[in-house]
């Protein structure tokens, strides 16, 4: 199952307010909302951009791995997200590819999406996400 679109870009931030400065008043993107997420232990900003969203990332424990990420590297670009019709197909052709995956099943967000991440060291350095958008009603 091949990916459909770029559904988002994830920048991991220090401080919400100080970035939406730079992609909101400066850059002129608009702040569709913002989402806590306790099961990353993140705080999410959406910016709609075209088809897709810039996502910013600002984490809401020491302890999170959002939190290590940017003590460890800094705030910057953390992973682009791809739409796939069908995660569980788009996993497997990733494991019969011999390509590492972080999550062995996919999470599932409060709204029915369903993600997983494939690990940097098998995608060239790049974080890549997996989203299954929930069945429209």
């Amino acid at each position: 199952m091949s990916p459909t679109q770029i559904n988002h870009v994830a920048i991991v931030v220090e401080d919400l307010p100080t970035a939406l400065h730079f992609w909101q008043d400066a850059l002129g993107l608009s702040l569709q909302r913002t989402e806590d997420n306790p099961g990353e232990a993140v705080r999410i900003a959406f910016l709609p951009l075209g088809e897709s969203e810039i996502e910013l990332l600002e984490p809401t424990t020491p302890e999170s791995g959002i939190a290590k990420y940017l003590a460890k590297r800094g705030p910057g670009m953390h992973h682009v997200c791809l739409q796939v019709d069908d995660i569980e197909a788009a996993m497997q052709r990733l494991r019969d590819h011999q390509i590492e995956l972080i999550n062995e099943s996919p999470r599932i967000r409060e709204d029915g999406t369903r993600y997983a991440f494939v690990h940097p060291r098998s995608a060239g350095g790049v974080m890549v996400e997996l989203y299954e958008l929930p069945a429209k009603a």
